[in-house]
């Protein structure tokens, strides 16, 4: 039986509110473009913060599991085909402090080894930020590897910027990507295009939209700092990249006298606008910062079931 006639089995760890996940399963909408859906099924993600899993289940599904990660491992299925996740980044990060993979947060691609060793899926996609890259991570990058290529996993990697993909916003990304030893090595997506998608072409039409919280159109009132994230946009590039945590210090419309809202950070992200965030303004500013960008997210999925269905001709 063909890929396309079959469900693919996913399971999904750092799932957060869930870009990820639509990304792999498809069947949405941004910026008047389809990204069509896929055979892949989330039959089990988990996620520790509560308001992410409360939005995941509000847009995605009821099958994320809250909780500690460590204390799930003997709920999570025994066979999948997928296992992906975007592990947290914050001590990789160069906004982090600098601790690698020896940080209480980033050590957590631990748990996604362990994941993939008792699962043994036919492919895993692992993301994070640029930072695991940089020369002063080289140490975390290659116990990384070296972990799940222990596994007996091929297993690469490539920095990824979502601009390339049709996504609004220069967000450069890690993946990645190991492949069984029984299954054909996984050749990235290409890029769709050199035009990039404009701050203007991805936000313009809300220009005129008053705030609305049942949209999530509401932004900061917060003072311009020094901290990081008081840049403002430029309507014929692409945006910024999001960040999680700006406490409010999010990036400054390109025309109008104010930050940019949820729902536009919604769009630089890529989520369709009928993607509803199930939490307040800060909550809602973390979660669209932590997530994988889904029409980046989509492109994965695609390859990797390009990979899937080679593997199997």
């Amino acid at each position: 039986m063909l890929i396309e006639e079959r469900t693919i089995s996913v399971v999904s760890l750092f799932s957060g509110c869930g870009g990820m996940d639509l990304g792999f399963s498809g069947g949405f909408e941004f910026l008047g473009k389809d990204y069509s859906q896929t055979p892949c099924e989330i039959i089990w993600a988990n996620d520790l913060n509560s308001a992410a899993c409360r939005t995941y289940k509000k847009n995605i599904g009821e099958h994320i599991v809250e909780g500690d990660i460590w204390k799930m491992m003997d709920e999570i299925p025994l066979e999948a085909d997928v296992v992906i996740g975007g592990f947290p980044c914050q001590d990789i990060s160069i906004n982090g402090k600098g601790l690698g993979i020896e940080g209480k947060r980033s050590g957590l691609y631990r748990a996604m080894v362990e994941v993939v060793s008792r699962v043994r899926p036919k492919i895993f996609v692992a993301e994070n930020v640029k930072g695991l890259l940089m020369k002063h991570n080289e140490k975390s990058l290659q116990q990384i590897l070296t972990d799940f290529r222990a596994l007996g996993y091929d297993v690469t990697y490539q920095l990824y910027n979502a601009a390339d993909y049709g996504v609004p916003q220069t967000r450069e990304r890690v993946f990645i990507v190991g492949t069984r030893s029984d299954i054909n090595k996984f050749i990235p997506p290409i890029p769709v295009s050199d035009e990039h998608i404009t701050s203007q072409e991805a936000i313009g039409d809300l220009e005129a939209i008053g705030l609305d919280e049942s949209f999530n159109h509401i932004w900061s009132f917060a003072n311009k700092s020094s901290d990081q994230g008081n840049r403002k946009l430029k309507a014929d590039r692409p945006g910024y990249t999001i960040r999680a945590e700006c406490h409010g210090n999010i990036q400054f419309h390109y025309a109008l006298p104010r930050r940019i809202s949820m729902r536009e950070a919604a769009r630089f992200q890529s989520f369709p606008d009928n993607f509803i965030f199930d939490s307040k303004l800060r909550e809602t500013e973390r979660q669209v910062g932590n997530a994988v960008p889904p029409v980046l997210a989509w492109h994965m999925a695609n390859a990797v079931l390009d990979t899937l269905l080679s593997s199997e001709q």
